[in-house]
């Protein structure tokens, strides 16, 4: 299907999230935080292509909403997804109005993440025809 960065700084939180979506026949690569994730993608040569985001909002070092604006502006086709222990209103609002594919609440089940990640695989495939 495609390659997605789960960043989260809970390691079965991660665990849960590859094996779910390896499952469905992606390749994950895994980040602890946005600043680690951050220098994963930018390691090398040729940065990492990815399909999808997923990244946790509260997290040590760069945290999730530092991350998510740096990978808006630095791959703004990239489909970003959040998944958070920590559920707020306003956040989600307003992350969802800055482009935001979904906003996932922990503990997220298994089918809906996957469900998630393939509509964002879809809205960038349908994004890429029309641009």
């Amino acid at each position: 299907m495609g390659r997605v960065m789960v960043v989260d700084d809970e390691a079965d939180v991660r665990k849960v999230a590859r094996m779910s979506l390896e499952k469905a026949g992606n390749q994950v690569i895994e980040a602890e935080n946005g600043e680690q994730a951050i220098q994963q993608i930018k390691e090398g040569d040729n940065p990492i292509m990815l399909d999808v985001i997923v990244t946790d909002i509260n997290m040590p070092k760069v945290n999730g909403l530092e991350a998510i604006h740096f990978f808006q502006k630095e791959w703004p086709h990239v489909p970003i997804i959040v998944m958070t222990g920590y559920p707020n209103l306003d956040n989600a609002t307003e992350l969802m109005k800055q482009g935001l594919v979904d906003y996932l609440t922990k503990p997220v089940d298994k089918e809906k993440l996957v469900a998630s990640v393939e509509k964002a695989m879809n809205q960038r495939e349908l994004s890429s025809f029309t641009n």
